[in-house]
């Protein structure tokens, strides 16, 4: 049943790292089910984006953390149409840059930023009416550890690396396999709120399907978990 008005709230969280189909399986997954959707990497490009603009040195923790705080960041969770704003502009193109990608891992390793982020996506999480998916690399183990339905996405580094450099128009393989694999080591590796698999979470090897037959995958899950409550 696709129709998410009559059906208990539910809230999913779909964790793994970059090239998995995160995004475009969330978006497809909470239109389906009638559901509210958030990217939670975006926010986190979005801070990094703001400190970049605002000459903020990036490598210096104290110096993130001091200005963690000062942004407004909106995040629209139509699953249709997915926007992202900081302090009133649209930073939807800006904050997919290769300069933003670069520094994203670094500012996201700083606590005082991971407070704020979370307790804007707890907040976001808990004003969905209906439920929402949330996608992101925390979610299940530390965002939302009470979801209903956690979901770690993961792909061989080859796959991942040829789906994100068809994304990024020609970009070299070779290249972009050894960014995914150094940003994997960056966001697994940090103190704070790493990138895991929550252990009550179901694994979906991505590698050999089509991004059809995840989205149906994580579907039947959710139709299954709805139906178990």
């Amino acid at each position: 049943m696709e129709n998410g008005a009559a059906q208990p709230p539910v809230i999913v969280a779909i964790d793994g790292p970059s090239g998995t189909g995160k995004s475009s399986t969330s978006k497809a997954v909470a239109a389906r089910l009638g559901l509210r959707y958030l990217d939670t990497g975006a926010q986190y490009r979005a801070i990094t984006w703001w400190m970049v603009s605002n000459g903020i040195d990036v490598a210096d923790p104290a110096a993130v953390a001091a200005a963690a705080g000062k942004p407004e960041i909106v995040s629209g969770v139509d699953p249709a149409d997915p926007t992202i704003e900081v302090d009133g502009v649209d930073v939807a193109g800006p904050i997919r840059t290769q300069d933003v990608t670069s520094k994203v891992s670094a500012v996201s390793a700083v606590p005082e930023v991971r407070t704020r982020i979370t307790e804007l996506q707890r907040s976001i999480a808990a004003g969905a009416e209906g439920g929402i998916v949330v996608e992101g690399r925390d979610i299940g183990t530390t965002v939302l550890p009470d979801a209903d339905l956690k979901v770690f996405l993961t792909a061989s580094a080859e796959a991942r690396a040829a789906r994100r450099s068809g994304e990024l128009k020609g970009a070299d393989v070779d290249a972009t396999r050894a960014a995914l694999i150094k940003r994997d080591a960056a966001d697994s590796g940090r103190r704070t709120s790493p990138l895991a698999k929550a252990g009550d979470a179901i694994e979906v090897d991505t590698t050999e399907l089509t991004l059809q037959q995840v989205i149906e995958c994580v579907i039947t899950l959710v139709e299954e978990k709805r139906a178990g409550k």
